[in-house]
């Protein structure tokens, strides 16, 4: 395919195998939708059991004993809590942050022309990724502030049903800071994983297809290709989980009532840096590392059966 407009200019939303009009970029935000609604939700015992040992680490000492502890006291839907606000928020959220990068992509390559785009990709990859991760956050942080609250409270002491929750979260708004008191550190800790997941996603991928296969990428069979989507989507996903994690305990111990009225500095201050940067890392490399690839696989696979080609190249 040309990589030139209708008008003859080069213009990045011909550089695929289909042009990129507004039909490429709503099915860019299905898939967003599928990736990241599906697995988050689906990893919701994890999460339960992760934001538990961030906020009680003295109840919670581990990831088998703390999911162990939550079904003894709880029961199944102990460990399922906040699937609801989790299936919705990170839908939103997938829809904007997948649909919205390839907007932007396509946007800031435009902006810069053929000859800086081929030299700066990487700067073009975090400067989409970030800009989509903006209105990302902004979809999810109602539902996030509320799935944290859900997972945290003491059994009995808050509503556990999505309406119920949501409800209960616009009653008490001056104390929980809902539906965006949690927006700052949401983006401090979203966009620099945001950022992390798209370059080192698209880093990985650009390796493999220049020193592993080193044939033209459409030459290679659709499994071969979603491999390296997984692969790929895999390994950045271990990178991030590292990056994000001291803003993410910051997030959950929000949720705390001892913190309630507290600054993030405060809260950062007092718990120390070490604590913030490792207390349940070990989980969350092995949630977001899963997480991720199955997320890239998703998307990819999604773009794939709609004849959109995977994502990332040489």
């Amino acid at each position: 395919m040309s990589h030139l407009a209708p008008t003859g200019k080069w213009d990045a939303r011909y550089l695929g195998p289909v042009p990129h009009d507004s039909s490429y970029y709503a099915k860019c935000m299905l898939g967003g939708v599928l990736a990241c609604g599906i697995t988050h939700a689906g990893i919701t015992p994890l999460d339960v059991a992760k934001c538990n040992m961030q906020v009680n680490p003295a109840k919670y000492k581990g990831l088998s004993s703390g999911l162990a502890t939550l079904l003894r006291e709880e029961g199944q839907t102990g460990i399922w809590k906040g699937f609801g606000p989790t299936f919705v928020g990170y839908s939103l959220q997938g829809m904007f942050k997948y649909g919205l990068y390839e907007v932007f992509k396509d946007q800031y390559m435009n902006l810069a022309g053929e000859e800086l785009s081929n030299k700066y990709k990487p700067a073009i990859w975090l400067a989409g990724s970030a800009s989509a991760e903006v209105f990302a956050d902004i979809a999810l942080c109602p539902l996030e502030m509320t799935k944290v609250k859900i997972q945290t409270s003491p059994s009995g002491t808050f509503p556990t049903a999505f309406g119920a929750a949501l409800a209960e979260m616009s009653k008490t708004k001056v104390e929980t800071r809902y539906p965006f008191g949690s927006l700052v550190p949401l983006w401090s800790r979203q966009i620099p994983y945001t950022m992390a997941k798209f370059f080192f996603f698209e880093k990985i991928v650009q390796v493999f297809y220049t020193r592993v296969f080193t044939e033209p990428k459409e030459s290679y069979a659709k499994t071969t290709q979603l491999g390296v989507t997984f692969a790929s989507g895999y390994l950045a996903g271990v990178v991030c989980a590292i990056v994000s994690h001291p803003a993410d305990s910051v997030v959950s111990l929000m949720g705390k009532p001892a913190n309630k009225g507290k600054s993030i500095g405060t809260i950062a201050s007092e718990t120390g840096f070490a604590a913030l940067a490792t207390k349940g890392l070990g989980t969350r490399v092995l949630m977001i590392g899963t997480l991720t690839g199955f997320q890239w696989w998703i998307y990819d696979s999604f773009k794939a059966s709609m004849g959109l080609g995977t994502t990332g190249g040489k």
